[in-house]
């Protein structure tokens, strides 16, 4: 079930659609349905019209398609409406480029050179402590005998 905001931006990017899926006189058919599920797997909004001479209204036309593919009816103006489904194929390619867009992470130049100078001083530091660290072990090792 859509919320009211998605439906106003699925309503807004169904603006700009071309009609995909046209229902005639023969009604919501098996082959309308089966091109449906077959446009919704491939774009996921999509938006058909009923033609005049259909014996069916636009409304009734957008719920048997949503009962018979599973998707939500979006909108129904006139003889047009627009149908959305989830589709898993198209929502692993978005998960994929945001994987590749993470990855591909620029850089900022100052906070890395920031980063390497840190790191360098902190080296430096360690290794200064780790020579007094030994020469006051060597120091105690004289006195001792």
């Amino acid at each position: 079930m859509l919320t009211s905001k998605q439906r106003a931006e699925l309503r807004a990017q169904a603006n700009g659609l071309d009609t995909v899926l046209t229902v005639g006189k023969g009604g919501v058919t098996e082959a309308v349905i089966a091109e449906a599920n077959t446009v919704l797997d491939a774009r996921e909004l999509i938006k058909g019209r009923v033609l005049e001479s259909a014996l069916l209204t636009a409304r009734e036309a957008s719920d048997a398609l949503c009962a018979a593919t599973g998707a939500d009816g979006v909108q129904c103006v006139g003889g047009t409406f627009v149908l959305y489904r989830r589709s898993p194929k198209l929502e692993a390619r978005r998960q994929e480029a945001a994987r590749r867009a993470k990855a591909a992470k620029k850089v900022n130049p100052v906070r890395a050179g920031v980063q390497a100078r840190r790191k360098r001083a902190q080296e430096a530091r360690e290794k200064r402590n780790e020579y007094f660290r030994q020469a006051a072990i060597e120091a105690a090792r004289q006195r001792k005998p």
